[in-house]
């Protein structure tokens, strides 16, 4: 039996990637959620509510991403799923394999959007109520934490 040899670059750059200064993946979204500013106690009154304090990761001229979600529009609406409103993009994007199928719903416009948006319970993403009464509570933020953290 033979013994492959690993030529020694490919064998540094290998070590390298391993120990990699962590600062170099500071491009990846989304950026960690800060700890929750306030304290949890027994009972409201012995709750301290304080707002997250939330750096800025992203450079001046980071761009600007526009997602856009309708209201009220089931699966059987669009054309794409067999409904009479004729959708071409969406039935063209369905066939390159990318359909949205994973869908919890609520009783709320916010927390409906924001299942939807991520494919996960509204409370694990922030949105446990809408988002004009979002505080600091865990669940209720209105701000979707990174999924690697939760």
């Amino acid at each position: 039996m033979e013994t492959k040899r690993i030529p020694i670059t490919q064998l540094l750059i290998g070590l390298a990637l391993l120990v990699a200064d962590p600062a170099w993946a500071q491009d990846v979204l989304p950026f960690p959620a800060p700890p929750m500013g306030g304290k949890v106690g027994p009972t409201m009154q012995e709750s301290v509510h304080k707002w997250r304090e939330a750096p800025s990761h992203l450079p001046e001229d980071a761009p600007n991403i526009l997602i856009v979600m309708i209201d009220d529009a089931g699966f059987g609406q669009a054309s794409t799923f067999g409904g009479e409103i004729a959708t071409p993009t969406l039935s063209r994007l369905a066939k390159e394999g990318i359909s949205y199928n994973r869908f919890h719903t609520t009783a709320m416009c916010s927390p409906t959007r924001a299942a939807l948006q991520t494919g996960r319970n509204h409370h694990r993403v922030g949105a446990g109520q809408i988002a004009e009464f979002a505080n600091d509570w865990d669940g209720y933020t209105g701000v979707i934490p990174n999924p690697d953290n939760s």
